[in-house]
Order: structure tokens, then sequence, then C-alpha cells
């Protein structure tokens, strides 16, 4: 299985997949997450929450989906979901990540959530337990959040299971966090096998709130790796009431919501391979996939360019969002 099998063109919306951060877990940073979800999250309630945005999301088109050993239960939803559903299996592409493990023990109050190893030990824990869980499944496998100064890119011992991995034909990909992802996505380009990237993906948050790894994508596209964006609504802050009114505006001309400008405009960028939706009801997700069918007008991308903020000032104000 290799992320290769993704198609683009399969279905209207299937550039937009489905990350299952929001319901893998009780406690996550997304804005309105009391609104969104029963207080009672139990692991029944979060699983069976988790099934029906993924019913959904292959009902209207979504072949994409994304999970992390990070994630609470989701890698165990998510097989659970492919194990109900032999139908579907066999149409998504599955991807999941290593290298932060969840400490929180099913608790949105912890006062830490997960901690981060990008060592081999680490990995050789993590996708064992991802290969318990979705053996067979398994398309793609990230580095969870790396930084320019990450050891997994230097680190030998881990590149050599990442290039055996890439030779048992899944494919090897990154994610990056900070101020800092345009250094780190270079520094990604620069690491290869055999003088071709070990990399076959990238996945970086990108909103019009956070544009700034925008030319370093750029060039992972035209280095053959597919960007998948995270993030594009800015954890909620680009969604509903909270989006800015520049945002609004542009959805009341459109007759949308906020959250479907945001991703359009990311979708607008033409090395933007998948979207991902952090939907936490299917509510939440078909006003998400709207984004596909969204064309907006170069004086309305243009007005969405200038709420750009500084990178160090934007992942300030996201470190400082409250797990609830």
């Amino acid at each position: 299985m290799a992320f290769s099998r993704f198609r683009p063109e399969a279905t209207p919306t299937a550039r937009i997949g489905l990350g299952l951060a929001a319901v893998g877990r009780p406690g996550y940073i997304n804005l309105g997450r009391a609104r969104d979800l029963p207080a009672d999250r139990t692991p029944g309630a979060m699983r069976d929450r988790a099934h029906a945005l993924l019913d959904a999301a292959y009902a209207q088109g979504v072949r994409y989906l994304d999970a992390a050993r990070s994630y609470g239960r989701a890698e165990e939803f998510l097989a659970g979901w492919l194990a109900a559903r032999p139908d579907a299996a066999g149409d998504v592409v599955v991807g999941s990540k290593w290298g932060y493990t969840y400490t929180a023990d099913w608790r949105a109050d912890a006062e830490v959530h997960e901690v981060k190893d990008h060592g081999a030990a680490t990995f050789d824990r993590q996708y064992a337990e991802t290969g318990q869980l979705l053996d067979g499944a398994l398309d793609l496998y990230q580095i969870h959040s790396v930084t320019p100064d990450s050891p997994a890119l230097t680190d030998r011992a881990v590149l050599g299971r990442l290039t055996r991995l890439a030779a048992s034909g899944v494919t090897v990909g990154l994610s990056t966090s900070g101020p800092a992802q345009a250094d780190a996505i270079r520094a990604a380009l620069e690491v290869t096998v055999d003088g071709r990237p070990l990399f076959g993906t990238v996945q970086s948050t990108f909103n019009v709130l956070e544009p700034s790894a925008g030319p370093a994508l750029a060039e992972a596209h035209a280095a053959g790796l597919t960007v998948i964006v995270k993030e594009g609504m800015a954890n909620g802050r680009l969604a509903a009431d909270s989006a800015p009114p520049e945002v609004r505006r542009v959805a009341e001309a459109h007759g949308t919501g906020p959250d479907a400008v945001a991703l359009a405009a990311v979708l607008h960028e033409p090395w933007a391979g998948v979207v991902l939706s952090g939907a936490a009801t299917t509510g939440q997700l078909t006003a998400n996939l709207a984004a596909a069918r969204l064309r907006l007008t170069p004086d309305e991308r243009a007005a969405l360019t200038r709420l750009a903020e500084p990178p160090a000032a934007y992942w300030q104000t996201r470190a400082a969002l409250p797990w609830t």
C-alpha cells in the first residue's frame, strides 16, 4: 500500500481529506469543542462520533483519512471503521504519524497531553503499535511535527528505518509545525536515498493567517512531493463567529460559511494536493466540503492575503489555545 493510490480526481471532493485529531481523544485545542462534542466524551461516544464522521466523509467523496499515534484512539477508531466498511476500505487512502506519544490518559484536563520524541526507539514502538491496528491498510507514515532542529532529519538510525519502510511500499512523509516550517520543509527536501527524495509527502500548516510556508511548499510540490495542508481553518479561528470580518464578507457574498472560504483559499493554491478538514460534527464536515465547489475571485483572494500575521505571533496565539 502507498500514498500513490490517492487520486485527487476520484470525486469532486477528493482533494479534501478528513483529519481525526478532533475526535480521537476528549481534549484538543480547536475552538468551540464544548458546543461541538457531547459533555460525556467516553471512548464509546467518541468512537461513535468518529465513525459517523467517517461514514459521512466517504459518502460525500472524501478519500484521504489522516490519523496519528498521539490522537488518542484515532487509529483504533479508524481501524474499527475500516473493518466494518470493507466496501470503503479499498477506496480510501490512510495516513498516520509517529513521533508524539499520547499521555493524557483520556482526560481533557491533563497537564500534558502529548510528548514528542523523534528517536529510533520511539519509531520502533509506535510503528509496531500502528501496525497492530492498521496492518495492511497503512499507505502513508509521517514523522509528526518536524522542526528545523528535529533529529529525525539527520539521525542515521531513524533514516535507515524510514528508508526500509519506503522500500516495503509504505510512503514516508513528514508534518511540520512552528514559525520556521519553511526551513524544515527545505531541510527535508535535502534528505535523499539514491539521489531521490526520501519523503513522498509533506503536511504543513497553511492558512490565510499563516501562509509563510507557501513558497517552500511550492518547492516541495515541484520536487514531486504531495502537499497535505493541515489547520486550514487555524484551529477554528477562521470558522463561524470567530472568523475575521473579511472572511465573513466573502462567505456572505457566496452564500456559504467562513470555513468553506478559508479552505477554498488553500485549495486555490496550485501546489495544494490535499487539504484536511478537522470537523468534529457531520454538519461541519458538509460545510467544509462546500469549499471544493467555491471559486474565489482574484479580488477576494487578494483581500484574504492581507489577513496574514507574522509567523511568530500566529504560533504564539496557537500555543495559548486551551485544551478543552
